[in-house]
């Protein structure tokens, strides 16, 4: 079967909504630490959350410095809120101690970092550091799997077909792509009329 990259990437291209938290995109510290306080938390939530922790510390060094209680009201109601500020809080440590205060600009690195998964690494990478790399998340691995480009069961085993059967350009344009549209068509009957009407699926 012959896949509809170029053609899916340009209908997506012209739907696209900015995502919320793509506006700390070339900021590695806010990319990373905003995306870490989004898991299981929706955006706009996130985007406060952010916010508010970004004005007591605007940089990693100042981070470093606050308590996990100032972290923990800083971040609420993010979910997981209170393991997520003592990730925080090691994570900033770490940071300063092995790295000069700088953020890894590798994988292997990032995702050694507490609260750090592939997902947030590759999108570390993609956003910040302008590195092509694949963050999958529910709507990647949604759309993925309706428009038949992969056949997977677990975001990690499409982050793997992706890489395999993707051509690298479009890596860097994937996720806010994906993540746009999936949260424009959030029921499963919404999202495959879309990909209906604009004859992809």
């Amino acid at each position: 079967m012959i896949k509809n990259f170029r053609k899916v990437f340009l209908v997506f291209k012209r739907h696209y909504i900015p995502v919320p938290l793509e506006i700390y995109k070339d900021d590695p510290y806010k990319t990373l630490i905003s995306t870490v306080l989004s898991a299981r938390t929706k955006d706009e939530t996130t985007l406060a959350a952010s916010e508010r922790l970004f004005k007591k510390a605007p940089n990693i060094k100042r981070l470093s410095k606050l308590s996990d209680e100032v972290i923990k009201k800083l971040i609420f109601p993010v979910g997981f809120y209170k393991t997520k500020a003592e990730y925080l809080k090691k994570l900033a440590g770490i940071v300063i101690e092995k790295y000069y205060g700088k953020i890894p600009m590798t994988r292997m690195i990032l995702v050694s970092l507490p609260g750090v998964g592939r997902k947030t690494a590759n999108l570390v990478l993609n956003r910040a550091f302008h590195i092509p790399a694949i963050a999958v998340d529910t709507h990647v691995h949604k759309i993925s799997n309706l428009l038949r480009w992969v056949e997977t069961k677990s975001p990690e085993n499409t982050e793997k077909e992706l890489n395999r059967v993707l051509p690298k350009k479009y890596w860097s344009d994937m996720n806010r792509l994906f993540v746009s549209i999936g949260r424009q068509y959030r029921s499963p009957k919404k999202l495959k009329d879309f990909l209906k009407k604009e004859s992809l699926i």
